[in-house]
């Protein structure tokens, strides 16, 4: 009985697991149809939305490669404009400016002979040492003398002595030049440029016209060397002349025997004339005629021969060399020692005249102190 009873529960248990079965199938085989209809669809849009970005990117290169052709165009044609301006051109111009093309262009050929001209000039002085020769550029008859009479702001009196003796003034004075002597004192400016000193030797100036004012020096006791650059650097630039004379302002001149002495010498080159010495080298501080570089004559200290400092004498081309190498020439303590020491580096000769000798007893001196 027991058995019977199960075989029924078992059937029917069958049959309805199958009925299931039957009812569930339909249900499932929709989803799978709706899944495969999705997945048409999204693969549809992924290839619209790749060929709109290939048509984007040939459109942007499309227009990249007409910019890039338009650009290579425009400079080929702006190429071709430039080549035809510089043709059209080239003719016009010269390849290379030469100087003489420059000096053309500027008018300036007057201008590039002088300076060959003095070029040459300065290569002919070198070759003679910066001495200048009688081939002057200029034909006008040379004065005889430049006599400068060293002066100082004190020395008032002392001047208006010379110009009552030996000295001609006013038309004397003019006409003297005319024979070819030109005489002149000579001063610096004061150290306080333009007081009372200076306008008071202009205004003297003024009246005599007999001053020779060394505008670049200072006018000092110390400064004496220096001076003998300046006298004889501003006498050469001021007058040709055969020779120049610096004389001290306690000194009475024989003027004619001294005129008399330089014609003898005229025409005369490389002459430096005076009352020849020389002596022993003060080297004890505080000393009279102290000289500071006393060890440069060396151990004997003794000067080397120069001429006294009262009057000396140098020919044309002995001044024009302190002239032109005014800014290299060493000084001294004294201007005699200076000049001295100038003149034994060039082709000089030495005349030793002991009528130029102010202090000695001869009675046929030119010259004797006052």
């Amino acid at each position: 009985m027991e058995s019977g009873g199960y075989l029924p529960i078992h059937r029917e248990t069958l049959a309805s697991a199958m009925k299931h079965e039957r009812r569930w199938k339909p249900h499932h085989s929709k989803p799978s149809s709706s899944s495969s209809s999705s997945s048409s669809s999204s693969s549809s849009s992924s290839s619209s939305s790749s060929s709109k970005a290939h048509l984007i990117m040939g459109f942007l290169s499309c227009l990249a490669w007409l910019y890039v052709a338009g650009r290579l165009w425009q400079d080929s044609q702006n190429r071709i404009v430039l080549s035809t301006l510089l043709q059209m051109n080239s003719g016009n111009l010269p390849k290379v400016l030469t100087v003489e093309d420059k000096l053309k262009s500027l008018g300036c050929k007057e201008i590039g002979r002088k300076i060959v001209e003095a070029e040459m000039d300065l290569t002919l002085a070198k070759s003679q040492g910066y001495l200048w020769r009688n081939g002057s550029t200029t034909s006008a008859k040379k004065l005889l003398a430049v006599i400068g009479v060293y002066t100082g702001f004190g020395s008032r009196l002392r001047r208006n002595i010379f110009r009552g003796s030996w000295m001609p003034r006013g038309d004397a004075l003019r006409k003297l030049e005319e024979k070819g002597v030109v005489i002149r004192f000579v001063i610096g400016r004061s150290a306080n440029r333009g007081d009372s000193l200076d306008r008071n030797i202009d205004d003297e100036n003024r009246r005599t016209k007999d001053f020779l004012i060394l505008e670049s020096h200072e006018e000092a006791e110390d400064e004496l060397p220096r001076k003998a650059k300046s006298f004889f650097s501003a006498a050469v630039e001021a007058w040709d002349a055969e020779f120049y004379v610096k004389v001290d302002d306690n000194i009475n001149l024989d003027l004619d025997g001294l005129i008399e002495i330089l014609e003898s010498r005229r025409g005369h080159q490389g002459v430096y004339m005076g009352c020849m010495k020389s002596g022993v080298v003060v080297s004890e501080e505080g000393k009279q005629w102290y000289e500071p570089e006393w060890w440069k004559f060396g151990d004997s200290k003794s000067y080397f021969r120069h001429a006294s400092g009262s009057l000396f004498i140098l020919s044309n081309n002995l001044a024009r060399y302190i002239n032109i190498n005014s800014a290299s020439l060493k000084t001294y303590s004294h201007d005699d020692i200076s000049v001295g020491s100038w003149m034994m580096g060039v082709d000089t000769t030495y005349v030793d005249d002991d009528r130029l000798c102010c202090g000695s007893s001869r009675q046929e001196k030119v010259c004797s102190i006052a």
